[in-house]
């Protein structure tokens, strides 16, 4: 009964606590609608959701932390690169990155997550699926740095939309 009234228990709470945050205020009045919306919306749009993925919380957490200190650690590389590396020194790369991902809400989560790092960019999904194109501002090595995007983010990935 419960499910069929709030079909995404995550997306209420998350529409409800981002109502509050751009409404500014805390009323009883702002947090009903909050409710309103937080539950209308999901309930409206769960047909349009037939296979939501089930999503690990535990390893999910981890991930965000280990991507946070990634973003913070990419910005003072490219920092440093922009300046202290000369322009003509630059190795600009664009990675064809293999994915054996196959939900496509973990391969957004995969592509977002290295558009977030300074420094690279997802620009494309192959149609089938299977391939990221991801330019980055600097790889000397692009099949080393493909083999660390795999490790690092996608081999976590497929354990949290397992």
């Amino acid at each position: 009964m419960i499910r069929r009234l709030v079909p995404h228990p995550g997306l209420s709470v998350l529409l409800v606590i981002m109502w509050m945050v751009m409404v500014g205020d805390l009323t009883a009045g702002a947090l009903f609608l909050g409710l309103l919306v937080g539950i209308g919306v999901p309930l409206f749009t769960a047909p349009y959701w037939p296979g939501r993925p089930e999503v690990r919380f535990l390893p999910g957490l981890a991930y965000v932390a280990l991507v946070v200190w990634d973003i913070i650690v990419a910005n003072f590389q490219v920092a440093g690169i922009i300046l202290f590396k000369p322009n003509h020194r630059l190795q600009p790369a664009w990675l064809a990155i293999p994915l054996e991902l196959d939900r496509p809400e973990a391969i957004t989560v995969f592509a977002g997550t290295i558009s977030l790092t300074p420094g690279t960019v997802s620009a494309d999904v192959s149609a089938c699926g299977t391939w990221l194109l991801v330019h980055a501002l600097h790889a000397p090595d692009p099949a080393a740095e493909i083999a660390r995007a795999k490790a690092r983010y996608e081999a976590r990935l497929k354990r949290i939309f397992a």
